[in-house]
């Protein structure tokens, strides 16, 4: 994920930006920059790849000022180049950008038609340009900032400096975090305190929806309707794990609420806004010429590589067999000549899924494995790697690293469809206009959190709870089972909704809970059925729907949770997301260790 800092204050404002950058480097970025008010008037020193260059070029361009903002980009929409590196300025101001503004392509146009002028594809532009736009029109700092947060939609974090104004720093956040970091006389801006650790340990966080106004004197809160708010300040404690939590109680519950900005990273590494296209780099295989695929991983990876499955054989009529590593690597399964299969894996050193990887490669298959970590044995070892851009995952139970791995599934299989000559044109740009509107509707889901929360203390209660779903929810069902057995030790089973008169309907009665996934669509009224033949024996109902099933699912759920109503293709990812809401809250209230459930581990690296 990107970085961002900022700093008004009394030093020269380039080193300390330079030293918070480092801090940062460990999410990952390809580009450089900063940019200072030098004698009241913007100006900026951008690299392309690591900051060893940043600094060579700052050794021979040196910036004064006291005031700055500075920017790691992992390169998404736009090559990685200095044209596209952060931040983005004109003459009256500079900005510095994480997230995705998804309606861009229509501030663009019409910001087009009234003479702007765009150097880069990059939605961040768009941001700038548009603020520009609102002083020129006689509009001071303050007021052009809250007026273009008000135009802009999606999930963003945004820093900005102003000519004219030596002492004034602007941020604002919006499904992707920022904190403000207070000093005497000076102050800062990070995307988390591990950047700021070196400047102060006095951190106050901005909620979603904030704004901030920096001066040297202090900082001013204002949520989205410009009501002045209070944000507490808090004292850090130097190590990384106190730092990094911030003011969340667990690892857990931040990474639960970087989904919105991980998904719009994410995403904008392989869609593109303006032209609806899904841009995949170069693949170790054709989709159009092979036979079939092998899904293989562990975990909720492979869960995620089950969704896989369902978008890849709908949208490309590509056949996909799925297989947990550990009993593929033993299973020694007949391999076709010249075929081709995707590994996916948050840590890419997962024991079982690096052994089925060997298999692969000795079986003759081309390799594509999807993995958070560039450096890992498994992207290193694969044919090709596609990057999640889902930063460091503290917490054992993976949440935002799994829906990451579903967003670059969705894109390859968009992908696959069209060199499969199975999706046209028209299909393409519906599909992944769906995607890009992901992160903003993923900041909705978490804004439920009162309602899940409500849910969590029924289940809380259960020693058993069944999760249904159908068709590419079935294996979000598994993955909402195995939240909830992860962290709050309660026994659950996932199943396929129709499968439940199959057996599992023997274990129903009133101390069950039975967690739907039910969303509108071609196979709601099966579900629904299936509902109700467990409502009929007792079966506590709680369901998640969109507004169109709210209705006929209240005549017997007991709860019902109302999730934005979305594309097919999304709803997998969304709804993901409620299920481990739900695992957390449940967690959370039986005291079980969220973060560090017994007996697991982040990376499972032996057998």
């Amino acid at each position: 994920m990107c970085g961002i800092v900022g700093v008004v204050g009394k030093a020269k404002a380039a080193p300390l930006l330079l030293e918070a950058l480092r801090r940062l480097e460990y999410r990952g970025y390809d580009s450089a920059g900063i940019a200072t008010l030098v004698d009241g008037d913007v100006d900026r020193r951008r690299a392309e790849g690591k900051l060893g260059n940043l600094v060579a070029v700052l050794e021979r361009e040196p910036l004064a000022g006291t005031t700055g903002i500075g920017h790691t980009r992992w390169a998404t929409h736009g090559a990685p180049t200095e044209r596209n590196a952060h931040p983005h300025s004109t003459r009256r101001v500079s900005v510095v950008h994480n997230g995705i503004i998804e309606n861009h392509a229509e501030l663009r146009g019409e910001l087009e038609g009234r003479g702007a002028v765009f150097e880069t594809e990059t939605d961040t532009e768009t941001f700038v340009r548009l603020l520009d736009d609102l002083l020129a029109n006689g509009l001071d700092p303050r007021a052009a900032f809250s007026a273009a947060l008000k135009r802009v939609q999606g999930a963003f974090a945004l820093a900005a400096i102003f000519s004219g104004y030596p002492q004034l720093l602007m941020a604002a956040r919006q499904g992707a975090p920022l904190a403000v970091g207070c000093g005497e006389g000076e102050m800062f801006v990070g995307s988390d305190a591990l950047a700021l650790a070196p400047l102060t340990r006095r951190i106050a966080y901005l909620e979603e929806g904030d704004w901030a106004v920096l001066d040297g004197d202090g900082v001013a809160f204002f949520d989205l309707r410009d009501n002045a708010v209070e944000r507490q300040v808090v004292v850090t404690a130097v190590s990384g794990a106190v730092v990094g939590r911030g003011n969340y109680r667990h690892f857990m519950e931040k990474e639960l609420h970087e989904h919105p900005a991980v998904l719009g990273d994410t995403l904008r590494q392989y869609l593109d806004p303006k032209t609806l296209e899904v841009r995949l780099p170069r693949l170790p295989f054709d989709p159009a010429k092979v036979s079939g695929l092998t899904v293989s991983a562990c975990g909720s990876a492979f869960l995620a590589g089950s969704v896989g499955r369902y978008w890849i054989e709908q949208l490309a009529r590509l056949p996909v067999h799925a297989d947990v590593a550990s009993e593929f690597r033993y299973r020694n399964p007949p391999l076709a000549e010249g075929g081709a299969a995707i590994l996916v894996s948050q840590s890419g050193e997962t024991a079982d899924t690096m052994a089925a990887l060997k298999l692969l490669r000795e079986g003759g298959q081309r390799v594509l494995s999807v993995v958070n970590v560039p450096e890992s044995s498994m992207a290193r070892e694969s044919h090709g790697a596609l990057l999640t851009v889902a930063g460091p995952e503290i917490g054992v139970a993976s949440t935002k690293a799994f829906t990451a791995q579903l967003a670059v599934l969705a894109c390859l299989a968009i992908g696959f469809g069209r060199a499969r000559r199975e999706l046209s044109t028209l299909d393409e740009g519906r599909l992944t206009q769906a995607l890009l509107e992901i992160p903003g509707q993923a900041a909705q889901v978490l804004e439920k959190d009162a309602q899940v929360r409500e849910l969590a203390a029924v289940v809380a209660e259960a020693r058993d709870v069944l999760f249904l779903g159908r068709g590419s929810l079935y294996p979000i069902a598994l993955e909402g089972a195995l939240k909830l057995k992860e962290i709050s030790y309660i026994h659950a089973e996932g199943y396929a909704a129709g499968e439940m008169k199959h057996g599992p309907i023997a274990l129903i009665d009133s101390l069950v809970p039975v967690i739907a996934l039910c969303p509108s669509g071609p196979l709601f009224e099966k579900t629904a059925s299936n509902l109700q033949e467990a409502a009929a024996r007792g079966g506590r109902i709680l369901a998640f729907t969109d507004a169109e099933g709210v209705a006929p699912l209240s005549r017997f759920a007991e709860r019902v949770i109302e999730l934005p109503q979305v594309a097919e293709i999304s709803t997998p990812i969304l709804y993901a997301i409620a299920v481990q809401l739900l695992a957390y809250h449940v967690a959370v209230l039986r005291g079980t260790d969220v973060d560090q459930p017994r007996n697991l581990a982040k990376s499972v690296t032996v057998e």
